[in-house]
């Protein structure tokens, strides 16, 4: 039998608020955390727009000197772990460490570093080297600076997908604790990307909106979508074996039941074309939860506002769902704090947690004419209903494709 394993403590650090109630109470005000770069100067790039985290000081939630040793994408992980531990009401000293483990996924790492380094290396010559530049740049060290902060000494792994990083890392987690290889997983998704090279990056792929009006920069699924914006910050979860998490007396938000992932093996930037990954990895998950696809009313889509994305992901959905797939709402909370990256997954997590909760599917904001074979009901408002389960995608380049399952505590 496998474990069932549930959501004890949630954090979030996002654009649009520092804290899970921050940032959710602006995802139901429809927020937008879009707004000009001042992260760099952007002025001579083709886009000027990101959603950056706004008033963090990392100092508020650890020391300096630790603060000084590490980069944005860290920094926002820590920050968000200490919410959900909290939240969580863990005692590590009550807690068997070597059966807490932590999974906490970068896409990129530290841009930043590795600009900063090469800047010096040119200018200065190899001896001028930060000695913890390597340290500060690696995406493992989100994972690697949360364990050694609380105390964690199971299991401490990096899930890199890209956009999928997040999903997949909670998915891992979920797998770690089912299995019996650890009762507590400190796990989710963070990124700290807007910085020249990242912006002039995924702007020289064609897939950042170039779009000046905030209010028009990010749209899923409208026919005028152009791309995505850049966002930052992190969302950590604990997800905890139910009977241990009963015995302590915790809290119980949800329970996640299926994990599902794929791989298109098709190209490195392009989903697969007639959305055949992305339908596979949703089969699994919803299998994995022992559900029918019927028992789906909730899907938290990637929903990145590119062309192909947007319109290869609603082709898996109907794949998936056949006639269904019309009586599902479709959201992407993308619409407000931009993607994410490795934390996008994470965050999604988080809202489909919270959507269970409060039974209240978020709109997708700007969301207004619809295009060509995007016929669904991708949520122009907002709606108050039951919601007992959500199923949340990722697809990341390479081909990555993965899915979870959260589903009402019972």
């Amino acid at each position: 039998m496998k474990r069932r394993v549930v959501v004890t403590g949630m954090g979030a650090i996002t654009p649009i608020g520092l804290s899970v109630e921050e940032f959710w109470n602006g995802i139901k005000r429809k927020d937008i955390g879009f707004a000009p770069i001042t992260h760099f100067d952007a002025s001579g790039f083709k886009c000027h727009l990101a959603a950056e985290v706004k008033g963090f000081d990392a100092k508020n939630y650890m020391d300096a000197k630790s603060a000084r040793r590490m980069e944005p994408f860290s920094q926002y992980a820590m920050a968000a772990a200490k919410e959900a531990l909290e939240d969580a009401a863990l005692d590590m000293s009550q807690t068997d460490a070597f059966r807490a483990g932590c999974a906490i996924g970068s896409g990129i790492g530290s841009l930043q570093a590795m600009e900063r380094e090469h800047k010096k290396l040119l200018e200065k010559g190899p001896s001028k080297i930060n000695p913890l530049f390597v340290p500060l740049m690696i995406s493992n060290m989100a994972s690697g600076n949360v364990s050694i902060a609380y105390g964690l000494k199971g299991k401490s792994i990096n899930v890199v997908t890209a956009c999928a990083t997040g999903t997949n890392s909670i998915g891992e987690a979920f797998r770690t604790i089912q299995y019996g290889d650890a009762d507590i997983m400190v796990t989710g998704g963070c990124e700290g990307s807007v910085t020249p090279v990242g912006i002039a990056g995924f702007t020289a792929l064609t897939a950042l909106s170039t779009q000046d009006d905030p209010a028009c920069c990010s749209l899923p699924f409208d026919k005028r979508r152009s791309g995505f914006v850049m966002g930052e910050g992190a969302a950590v979860v604990i997800l905890e074996e139910l009977e241990h998490a009963k015995k302590r007396g915790a809290k119980i938000y949800a329970e996640v039941t299926g994990y599902g992932c794929t791989s298109d093996a098709y190209h490195i930037t392009s989903p697969v074309e007639d959305g055949s990954g992305a339908a596979k990895a949703m089969e699994n998950a919803i299998a994995d939860a022992g559900l029918l696809p019927e028992d789906i009313t909730c899907i938290n889509a990637h929903g990145t506002a590119t062309h192909h994305n947007d319109l290869f992901e609603t082709r898996a959905i109907k794949r998936t769902f056949g006639s269904h797939a019309a009586n599902i709402r479709i959201n992407s909370t993308k619409s407000m704090v931009g993607h994410l990256l490795g934390a996008a997954g994470a965050i999604e997590f988080v809202t489909s947690v919270k959507e269970i909760q409060e039974g209240y599917i978020h709109a997708t904001a700007g969301y207004q004419i619809p295009d060509e074979e995007l016929d669904l009901d991708y949520c122009r408002e907002p709606y108050e209903e039951p919601v007992n389960h959500v199923l949340s995608n990722s697809l990341g380049f390479g081909g990555h494709n993965a899915t979870l399952i959260v589903s009402k505590y019972e």
